[in-house]
């Protein structure tokens, strides 16, 4: 293993690494010392690179990694306020369910409040929109490698409630391009 996975991470090509060896680069970034997460050391746009370069099955074995899973995902939801840009006049909360079945879904909400994105993993507020999608799918809808209207035509993401806020939801972010 690299003595410095993140750096690692940055220069990787998914493309050129097995499932296996890919995980273990993801798994390796995660467990640094002191956050639990150096993840955050890696820059939105060599994260969607990543994304967008790696193949669906390394990408579903990284999110088939119940822990691995969480810590990317907590990660992503954390700079999800760096990235809001809704403006003050948005006011909404939007829940995430992220996962394939009940017994395994990460929950999160998203308070869009006087210009900024308040994060939480306790749902406290009533949602004026719940999204619903399996961990990969959103992983790439996070990393601008995914259109939200396709998912949505296809059924690989779900929305109920105000499905007309939901559909400009991505406009509100500045979303990494690879």
């Amino acid at each position: 293993m690299p003595e410095n996975p993140i750096a690692a991470l940055g220069d990787l090509d998914p493309k050129k690494v097995d499932q296996e060896r890919f995980v273990a680069l993801l798994e390796a970034a995660a467990a640094q010392p002191d956050t639990g997460a150096a993840l955050a050391e890696l820059a939105p746009e060599q994260f969607a690179r990543l994304i967008s370069r790696a193949s669906d099955a390394q990408i579903q074995a990284v999110m088939a990694h119940p822990e691995l899973r969480e810590r990317i995902l907590d990660e992503v939801f954390r700079r999800m306020g760096e990235h809001y840009d809704g403006g003050e006049r948005t006011e909404a909360v939007v829940r995430w369910r992220i996962g394939t079945d009940e017994s395994d879904l990460l929950r999160y909400e998203c308070v869009l409040s006087g210009g900024t994105c308040t994060t939480s993993k306790e749902p406290e507020h009533e949602p004026r929109v719940t999204i619903t999608a399996a961990p990969a799918e959103f992983l790439k809808l996070a990393s601008g490698n995914a259109s939200a209207p396709m998912m949505f035509m296809t059924g690989k993401l779900k929305v109920a409630g105000d499905v007309g806020f939901a559909a400009g939801l991505t406009k509100l972010f500045q979303i990494p391009k690879a």
